[in-house]
């Protein structure tokens, strides 16, 4: 049947459908498998291992929703001819797979911008698996009709603890953990809970709507200028504030790694208050010079960070998921405050993520995806580089960076491009007080097809060159 040897273990601590996934794709990668190639029916696999019909069906679905194979109608299932974005197939040829696709109309009239920084690719979203799980969850827990925890399921902030203990080295248990439809939901409950009379600091430049949600409620806002390091400390404490909001792993929309002296001189401003800061793990998940360093929360030892982070930079902006892991103190101010109000997100997709990340869907969504735009990344770079005179910077991380091409000011590059159908941002749309760097926009890449780099670049660079 195969000219390799599946090896199950019923025993084994992973699921029987997951093993022979696993199986499948390391064949596929391996070469076992060629492009083009008939896998045996499912009748016929599972009578070869004597496993059940739904464990080849679930394996083969995620082989399918992971891109390694493709289900031909009344055929059945063939290894794909391109296994990954960015690189070869057998045939020696390589295919981009992206969130929004503009269609080949007019030259310089694409149906969505390629440049936005909103955008995310979801061609890789595992669809299968989350729909899998939805479906047992819906079917098979009832009880989650009924009201529940107002901080979310327990499941979920257990999975969320471990999550952020791994990888973003946070200090918290899952009764810390608040999940909410969103981060606005989320922020709202935090302008609450610190109080009227709070100052809060604000990066400049940095993200509008943070800013725009606390002036919505009339809060008192102070924007603090940005230095090489993050949020310049000196001004900070001049201001006034005493609630900073932050985005430490890669600032937007700099892109700045806050370094760990400057995050431990801003965790003694706010134990010396005492003060607040509100560290949001924007972008965190895509780190492509170095290792990331840890969240500033897992440094703090006076109890003065809130962390909180999403699902909507990671998986996609639909999933309206978030979280925030709250101090002793404030949780307290929390439960007394809104202790007894409904979840704000559905028990149902609460559950569903929590499988999720428990059984491992994410971390291998993760690797797939942080493949994806690597390469992404590295496409736009290269091309980028052929510009005369145009430098980049904040690329380390994320998935935007910065360009500066001092030959043109800021709005006529943002007037040349808009010609060419590529619509752009100046870095001064999000600078408040501070003056922007001259020159200089913001490009993101997370819906930029990776076939479409080259073609894109040489677009922007032909409209910029007299």
């Amino acid at each position: 049947m195969f000219s390799f040897a599946l090896s199950l273990d019923p025993r084994g601590r992973s699921p029987m459908y997951e093993q022979l996934y696993r199986s499948l794709a390391e064949a596929i990668r391996g070469g076992g498998l060629r492009a083009g190639e008939k896998l045996p029916s499912k009748r016929a696999l599972c009578a070869e291992l004597g496993v059940s019909r739904a464990t080849v069906e679930t394996a083969y679905e995620l082989l399918r929703a992971e891109g390694y194979v493709e289900a031909r109608p009344r055929s059945g299932f063939y290894v794909a001819d391109y296994l990954y974005p960015g690189t070869q197939g057998t045939q020696g040829t390589t295919q981009g797979t992206v969130l929004c696709v503009p269609e080949r109309n007019t030259e310089n009239r694409p149906l969505c911008p390629l440049f936005s920084t909103s955008a995310v690719d979801v061609s890789v979203f595992p669809y299968a698996s989350w729909a899998k799980l939805y479906k047992e969850v819906v079917y098979n827990s009832p009880e989650l009709l009924q009201r529940g925890d107002p901080r979310g399921e327990a499941p979920l902030r257990e999975a969320l603890a471990r999550l952020l203990s791994e990888y973003r080295g946070v200090r918290c248990q899952p009764e810390q953990i608040v999940v909410g439809s969103g981060m606005e939901t989320l922020l709202g409950q935090l302008i609450t809970l610190f109080g009227p009379d709070a100052v809060y600091a604000a990066e400049d430049p940095g993200y509008p709507a943070v800013q725009r949600s606390l002036e919505a409620r009339g809060r008192a806002l102070r924007f603090i200028p940005m230095d090489a390091a993050g949020m310049d400390p000196e001004a900070l404490e001049a201001s006034g504030a005493n609630v900073a909001y932050l985005t430490p792993s890669h600032q937007f929309p700099l892109g700045i790694t806050m370094p760990a002296t400057r995050r431990s001189r801003l965790l003694l401003w706010a134990a010396s208050g005492p003060r607040w800061i509100v560290e949001d793990d924007y972008d965190s998940e895509f780190r492509w010079g170095g290792r990331p360093i840890s969240s500033m929360q897992g440094m703090d030892r006076h109890g003065r960070v809130v962390y909180t982070g999403t699902f909507s930079r990671s998986l996609a902006p639909a999933i309206r998921l978030a979280y925030m892991v709250l101090p002793p103190a404030l949780l307290e101010r929390w439960r007394a405050l809104y202790g007894q109000q409904q979840p704000t997100v559905s028990r149902y997709e609460q559950t569903v993520m929590a499988r999720f990340l428990a059984e491992g869907f994410y971390g291998r969504y993760l690797r797939r995806v942080d493949k994806l735009y690597a390469d992404r990344r590295a496409a736009l770079l290269e091309a980028l580089g052929k510009i005369e005179g145009l430098t980049v910077s904040g690329a380390e991380g994320g998935i935007h960076l910065l360009l500066s091409l001092p030959r043109l000011s800021e709005a006529e590059l943002l007037r040349r491009a808009a010609a060419a159908g590529l619509p752009l941002q100046g870095l001064s749309a999000f600078c408040r007080a501070a003056a922007p760097r001259p020159s200089t926009l913001v490009l993101g890449y997370g819906g930029l097809p990776t076939e479409r780099v080259a073609e894109a670049v040489a677009r922007l660079d032909a409209a910029w060159t007299d």
